[in-house]
This record gives C-alpha cells, structure tokens and sequence, in this order.
C-alpha cells in the first residue's frame, strides 16, 4: 500500500498527470474549458433536437448529422468531465479499469465517428453524382444499416485493441503524461516489449483513420468533378456549401488523429502531443456545430422555426 497525503492507493492505480501548472491556472482553465464544453454539449443538442423536430430535415443527409453529434456529445463526455474534475482534484488517481473503459469508450466512439464521416461523403457523393437514384440508394433502411456498420465496427474494433493494451504488464511507474487515457501514454508505461501492441495500434489507425480518410477525399474528388460540370451558379454554390462543411470537419477531425497516432513511437513527444489531443477533444467539438449551421441554410431555417415556435407556444 502506498500513502500519498492522505491519500491510498494500490499498484493497479494509474495518476493522471494532466497539466503541471500553478494552481491559479488550474482554476482558469477549469472556467474556460467547462465554458467551452457546455458550448459544445448545447451546440451538438441543438442539431439533434431540430433535426429530430423539423421534418423539413428528415433527409439521409440530416439523419446522419443527428447521430455525428449524439456520438460527438458522448465522445466529449468520455474525456472532459475527468479532465475538469482534475484540475481541481489534490488527488489525480483512476483505477486501471477506470482508465481501460476511457480508453475502449474513447476509441469505441472516435471509430464509429471516423466510420460515419466516410458514410456521410458516400451520401453527399450518391446525391450530387447520382441524385436520380438517390432516394433508392439511400433510402431508410440502408441509413440505419450504414449507421450500425459504423458503430458497430468502432466498438468492435476497440475491445480487441483495448483488451491488447491492458494485458501489458504495469510495473513501473504508474503516472500517465496525459490528461486522460490514451494510447501512446498507457504504452509507454508497460514494463514489457510492445512491438506487437504498436504494430496493432498501426494496422487499427490505418482501418479507422486512413481507409475512411482516403475514400473520404476520393469521394469529392468525384463530388467536385460533378459540381463544376452543373451550369447553374446558384446550384453550384448550394452544393459546394453543403460539401464544404462536412469536408472541414473531416480535414480537422481525421488531421489530429493521423498526426497523434499514425507516426512512430522514437517521434512521440507526449508533452506536444497533449496540445494536439486538446485541440481535438475540446476545440474541434465545440467547432463543429457552427461549422454545420453557420454553412448550412437549412439548418439555420430550422433552428429559427424551431425558436420562434418555441416562443409562440410560450406567449400563448
């Protein structure tokens, strides 16, 4: 048994380091990322109740933004809660269970998204290359089939690469350089030889992050091709709008990924690695309900009948 303080813990236990800085900014920071994780929760619930409300959105294209920002809500709630409650916490220690079911939820929920942006550029790809069929294609069997495919294969995914990791040996030092945890950080801790464990880690990111990111871009390669050849500009501008948003989100959500865990273990700086998963656990999140709405009239027409309609009902 070992006594920190007043503290207990045992072997199994893992400390969080999070972020080695003089208590005032601890307190800052708890305000600016709790301000910025209840943006993020209010923006992605909004998307969800309009989309779920307005049935001039009951569209594929909607159906599928609905569930990116119900998974996106769960995603933030895996990781940002802890991370607040750490910058006020004396003591930063999680259980290895704890820490093993963040880290499947993390994957489990970061996979399904990566699977569910490639599905939304095969949809924006079958409307504007096919629109004729496009109905056919997409109809609402095929979304929900499409939908499940994708979660299921990220939560698949994650209990093997999950249950490989936690099979390692800890019997060194147990503190993670992280504010949560992730891959790279729980790896370095093992006390055995975890060739294998990265070669897994590898081949996973390549399935969950280059495969869905290549045919995402080859995707619009053909959705640009086909927008360029429409002679209306008024129909090109609508559709390149439409693209644009989803294209953004996917640029920012697929670059952090690809940069954090697609490159070798001797280039790993966790302390520089920190900044990036920061950006895309609170930043990306937060921006992406904008991206969405502020690109997308539709969106914007509904969330205001949406609160007019709300204001109406209230009145009388």
């Amino acid at each position: 048994m070992e006594i920190d303080g007043q503290n207990k813990s045992t072997d199994a236990d893992f400390v969080i380091l999070g972020f080695s800085t003089s208590e005032s900014l601890q307190i800052i920071f708890f305000v600016l990322f709790l301000f910025m994780h209840l943006i993020t929760l209010s923006g992605h619930m909004a998307i969800v109740v309009v989309t779920l409300v307005d049935l001039a959105l009951y569209t594929p294209m909607y159906f599928f933004l609905r569930n990116l920002s119900f998974i996106e809500v769960c995603y933030t709630l895996v990781i940002v809660p802890q991370m607040l409650a750490n910058f006020l916490a004396r003591s930063k220690r999680v259980s290895l269970s704890a820490c093993a079911a963040q880290m499947y939820f993390f994957i489990a929920l970061g996979g399904a998204e990566c699977f569910l942006l490639a599905v939304m550029a095969y949809d924006r790809y079958v409307a504007i290359c096919n629109p004729l069929r496009y109905t056919v294609i997409m109809s609402r069997n095929v979304c929900i089939q499409l939908l499940v495919v994708a979660c299921v294969s990220g939560f698949t995914i994650s209990l093997g690469l999950t249950t490989l990791i936690f099979s390692l040996p800890f019997c060194g030092s147990h503190t993670i350089n992280h504010f949560f945890c992730d891959i790279p950080p729980v790896l370095f801790l093992a006390c055995s030889d975890t060739h294998a464990n990265e070669v897994a880690v590898f081949l996973v990111c390549m399935m969950i992050l280059l495969i869905p990111f290549l045919l995402i871009l080859v995707s619009y390669v053909f959705i640009t091709n086909s927008i360029l050849r429409i002679k209306c500009t008024e129909g090109r501008k609508k559709a390149f709008s439409t693209c644009a948003a989803h294209l953004v989100v996917a640029v920012l959500h697929y670059g952090c990924a690809i940069f954090i865990y697609i490159r070798p273990k001797a280039s790993y700086s966790l302390d520089n690695d920190k900044v990036v998963s920061l950006f895309y656990t609170n930043v990306t999140p937060m921006l992406y309900p904008m991206i969405y709405s502020l690109r997308n009239k539709e969106v914007k027409g509904a969330l205001k009948r949406v609160w007019e309609k709300k204001f109406v009902s209230m009145e009388t």
